[in-house]
């Protein structure tokens, strides 16, 4: 062995002088001394040197050793070697992000146990299992077994032994100082029981690690370049491992990377919080302590030499973490490093042993003494950027910066882009389909449309024989309102359902009736009804909600369509509920197959055109188009101005304020008698559209009548005695409005801001209220037949609520308008509507008072509804229950009374006699607390008190039930011998029934107060219409 520690002097001399002749620059006559010659000469005595060395190792061992190389650190080249062996023999080595499969708990357990055998040196099959593991066969000496750690680059033989030192928990190799007196020439390593761990468990826990490698495992791992400095791979050795071979030069984007990487580690060394600090180490002397000096390692130096001349057999492990800590001082510009040897020995075994990956930063300053001041400077900002390859590492920051903003944004823009061509596709995708739905729409309704003309045509073709033959008339009371009033209603399912009555149409034999319905009855309105008609059927109630005749060949059937569970809260007229009910749409098919069928609806809507051509049948109404251009009050103003009765002074289509003031203004100067002023919205109905404004609250008003008076009536007709009046009104009217214009019902409109905004939306008819104390409104209505008759269906005086615009009841027949006169108006009207192809049920609003000049009854015609009306269905009831006939051109209701005795068989059955009725009927009757009571015990408190029907004596009390759930709202018909009995009768039954439903504190919510004022109103005008009528006989 001293042959081998002489060879291995020889090669430390030889390097040493190398380095010196690299510093060594000779200039003579201007030559350069080659020393390059030199250099060749030196490497390649060393070269045979250690081939020499390396043969007596094999000859004496039989093993393989490599010696370390000779080479400087700082000279360094990687070759690549020229033979190329088997994949199989190359260990996998390059890093791998995969965690390695974990051992099975009797693998661990037996690695354990022999772990805990190769750390003890004494133990009989401590040489066995080396062998066996690891492929080292430890000679005998002294009698004493020896520890051998392997590594992937360390040298076995038989004198390779080494000392255990354990340190407060950390194992580190060194050299005992016994053997450091001794002669160098000689390394000659005595062995103890405490061994180091001679690999790295991979599952223990990081603190039987030590403080070095306790932050390995969880801190990013840092990745080296191979740079041509690098000792990893080193000259002179026969066999370079595969992982020591020099690769290419890095590219652009791989030195971004890498330094990337470099970067993101050192940042991580910034002492954020306590847990972050690398371990501390124990506060210990070391023994072999260096110095590197910006970055580099002098070979030379005296501590440098005894460091490695004591770790010379472990030196192959020890030079990679050397070479990677000089290369991180050189690239952070470290001044000053003090380097603890047995740390970094420790450092580099577990690196070489148990690290896959670079080391990482923490775990190559954790080596150094003055670790802290080191930490303090590589983490300060831009310190890298110092140091080596800083002008290069600053480039490809900043390059790298720079892309990643540029691309950053061109992505950013990109996904605008894509983003606005996303959206642009997706509207452009709805807008035509939209279109496409659109267009096909509208091509469904016009198909719809002249199916329905076609049919139309057919019907009054054929109508003549349509009404003297059986029929089927199916009764749709849709409200087809615009969406915003039929949300505003309440209860508008009840609303649609209070022409229940027309139901009674079936007192005509020939007569069949379809009666939809928009909400399910209660039994108790199924038996109610059928008992009531069960003159001409009874009902029969089914588990689907109808109600059938089943006698009188089932003369009448009641359905309701499916769609109303689906779209409880949405307020759909009925003929949209039934559009959407195919079941009931089939059933209503089913029913009227093979006979002849129309459809009777409300107000009309878009949606009954689709219904009649789902059914096949006409529809005895016009277009929607059209019943939608004249049904509001300016349509109605066009249709009274085209028949030639007359009207109210006033204007229509009016939308905007300006033309709202004008009009006003010269309609106020024209009539000046007038005391109050109608504003009337197009679409409204039943006094919600209706707001009023009285003149006398204007201050120039008294002025114009002196004006008037003045001038006399006949003067005061022409324009420019007007001007004067004219103008003073146009600056006073907006103020007048603004402050004493007042909605008619506050419930709708609350004040008249929010009036005017909805009426100039809409538009709407300025005109003037009748100007008379004693005012009578009557409703007549006409049925327009396609062949082109016109007939009075019902006529009655209206009464009226707290709303004196809004209509409850009325008194049929009507008693205030002589009847050839309103024959006249009526025939009229009608002929203008059947010119404008309007046919079906009209309903005609008319206004009687008494001129004051004259003396003489004013008839104006003040409101056109294209509808089925409530009144009229209530009449159909009274003519169900009297079995009588309303003859409008008499005024008069006439009913049969039964006859006292039976006639004799061969004896001709004489005519009954005929007597008059009057009726009062309430169709809209409400109050909140009959909710609280059952229609049975409803039907029991009115027989109590009286209130029934004598159907001998055709007078009494008939009610109309609309729901089984809310049970406030109720229609009432009252009929009588003559018109005061059944006022009197009508008002006691409201009085009787708000007293038993009603207590002191519980009034609730009821319209029937404002009832009973009213007809005490008509029946004090009876009165004194009874007594002037005998005042006037005597005196004729």
């Amino acid at each position: 062995m001293h042959l081998y520690v002489i060879v291995v002097t020889v090669q430390d001399d030889l390097r040493q002088l190398r380095y010196s002749l690299q510093k060594l620059t000779i200039n003579e006559s201007g030559k350069t001394l080659d020393v390059h010659a030199l250099d060749s000469a030196i490497r390649k005595t060393e070269s045979n040197i250690r081939k020499h060395a390396e043969d007596y190792l094999k000859t004496v061992t039989k093993q393989v050793v490599v010696l370390p190389s000779i080479e400087d650190l700082q000279k360094k080249t990687v070759q690549i070697p020229k033979w190329k062996p088997a994949l199989e023999s190359i260990p996998d080595v390059c890093p791998q992000r995969e965690e390695l499969p974990g051992a099975s708990p009797g693998e661990k357990h037996k690695s354990a146990l022999t772990m805990r055998l190769l750390c003890n040196p004494a133990h009989p099959n401590n040489r066995a299992i080396m062998h066996e593991k690891f492929g080292i066969s430890l000679p005998d000496v002294h009698k004493r077994s020896t520890n051998a750690a392997k590594h992937s680059r360390i040298i076995t033989g038989p004198v390779v032994s080494l000392q255990a030192i354990e340190r407060k928990g950390r194992h580190t190799m060194a050299v005992p100082e016994e053997e450091m007196r001794t002669d160098k020439g000689l390394l000659c390593m005595s062995i103890q029981h405490k061994a180091a761990s001679l690999h790295h468990r991979e599952d223990s826990h990081p603190s039987k690690i030590g403080p070095i490698g306790l932050k390995y495992r969880c801190l990013k791992q840092l990745k080296w370049e191979t740079v041509p400095g690098s000792t990893s791979g080193r000259t002179g050795r026969e066999c370079t491992p595969l992982w020591t071979t020099k690769t290419p030069p890095p590219s652009t984007t791989s030195k971004s990377i890498d330094h990337k990487v470099v970067m993101q580690s050192t940042s991580s060394l910034i002492p954020k919080s306590p847990q972050n600090l690398p371990a501390q180490v124990p506060v210990s002397i070391s023994k072999y302590p260096f110095t590197i000096i910006k970055g580099r390692i002098n070979p030379v130096a005296t501590d440098f030499s005894h460091f490695k001349q004591s770790f010379s057999l472990c030196w192959s492990s020890v030079l990679d973490a050397l070479e990677a800590l000089e290369k991180l001082l050189r690239e952070f510009a470290v001044p000053l490093a003090k380097v603890s040897g047995e740390r970094l020995v420790e450092f580099g075994h577990g690196w070489d042993n148990g690290w896959k990956k670079a080391p990482p930063v923490t775990g190559l300053l954790s080596v150094l003494e003055n670790w802290e001041e080191v930490v303090s400077l590589v983490s300060r900002p831009g310190q890298r950027y110092k140091g080596e390859g800083g002008i290069e590492a600053a480039a490809i920051h900043i390059q790298s910066c720079w892309r990643r903003y540029f691309a950053r944004t061109a992505y950013l823009r990109h996904c605008r882009r894509k983003w606005a061509a996303g959206t642009i596709v997706i509207s452009w995708l709805m807008y035509a389909q939209m279109r496409r739905v659109r267009k096909a729409l509208q091509a469904r309704r016009f198909r719809q449309l002249e199916n329905h003309r076609s049919r139309a045509q057919h019907l009054a073709a054929n109508w003549k024989h349509i009404q003297s033959s059986k029929r089927t008339i199916i009764h749709i009371p849709s409200l087809g309102y615009s969406q915003s009033q039929r949300l505003s209603l309440r209860g508008f399912e009840i609303l649609q359902n209070v022409q229940i009555s027309r139901l009674c149409d079936i007192r005509d034999e020939n007569v069949e009736v379809i009666y939809v319905c928009s909400q399910h009855l209660g039994e108790d309105i199924l038996h109610y009804y059928s008992s009531l008609l069960k003159c001409d059927g009874a009902t029969d109630g089914a588990d689907t909600g109808t109600t059938q005749a089943s006698s009188c060949s089932r003369r009448f059937v009641i359905l309701t369509p499916e769609a109303v569970d689906y779209f409880p809260t949405h307020n759909m007229c009925l003929s949209t509920l039934l559009k959407y009910s195919p079941r009931t749409l089939k059933r209503i098919r089913n029913l009227i197959q093979g006979k002849q069928a129309y459809v009777v609806g409300g107000v009309a809507h878009v949606d009954d055109l689709a219904v009649a051509d789902e059914l096949g049948v006409p529809i005895l109404a016009p277009e929607p188009a059209v019943a939608q251009l004249y049904s509001t009050k300016s349509g109605g103003r066009r249709i009274f101005a085209g028949a030639e009765v007359d009207v109210p002074p006033g204007q229509g289509d009016i939308y905007s304020l300006n033309q709202l003031h004008e009009t006003l203004a010269e309609l106020m100067t024209q009539n000046m008698d007038v005391k109050r002023w109608l504003f009337k919205m197009d679409s409204e109905h039943g006094g919600r559209g209706t707001a009023y404004c009285d003149v006398c609250h204007l201050s120039c008003y008294n002025w114009a009548l002196q004006e008037y008076h003045r001038h006399g009536p006949e003067l005061w007709k022409a324009k420019w005695i007007q001007e004067a009046v004219l103008l003073r009104y146009l600056d006073e009217i907006p103020e007048w409005l603004a402050r004493y214009a007042r909605p008619a019902k506050t419930s709708c409109y609350s004040n008249w801001a929010c009036f005017l905004k909805t009426f100039l939306r809409q538009g709407g008819v300025v005109e003037a209220y009748p100007p008379s104390d004693s005012v009578t409104c009557l409703t007549v209505d006409l049925l327009l037949e396609p062949g082109g008759e016109v007939t009075m269906m019902s006529c009655g005086d209206q009464l009226h609520g707290s709303c004196q615009l809004e209509t409850i009841g009325s008194t049929v027949p009507q008693t205030s308008v002589h009847p050839e006169t309103l024959q006249s108006i009526c025939m009229r009207v009608g002929q203008a509507c059947l010119q404008r192809l309007i046919i079906g049920y009209v309903s005609v609003d008319l206004a009687s008072f008494l001129n004051h000049n004259t003396k003489e009854q004013k008839v104006w015609a003040i409101d056109l509804d294209l509808t089925y009306s409530d009144q009229l269905a209530m009449t159909q009831m009274l003519l169900m229950m009297t079995g009588g006939t309303l003859n409008c051109r008499a005024g008069c209701l006439q009913v049969p009374m039964p006859g006292r005795e039976k006639c004799c068989e061969h004896q001709i059955a004489a005519k009954p006699p005929v007597v008059n009725r009057y009726a009062v009927i309430g169709s809209h009757l409400f109050h909140s607390n009959l909710s609280m009571l059952y229609h049975h015990v409803f039907f029991k408190m009115c027989k109590a008190h009286g209130m029934g029907f004598n159907l001998k004596r055709k007078q009494g009390t008939v009610f109309a039930l609309y729901n089984s759930c809310k049970r406030c709202r109720i229609g009432m018909i009252a009929v009588s011998e003559d018109l005061q009995g059944a006022l009197v009768t009508f008002a006691r039954n409201l009085s009787v029934i708000h007293q038993e439903i009603s207590a002191s504190k519980t009034q609730g919510e009821t319209n029937f107060k404002e009832l009973i004022k009213d007809i005490e109103n008509v029946l004090q005008t009876t009165v004194q219409n009874k007594m002037r009528a005998v005042e006037e006989k005597p005196a004729a």
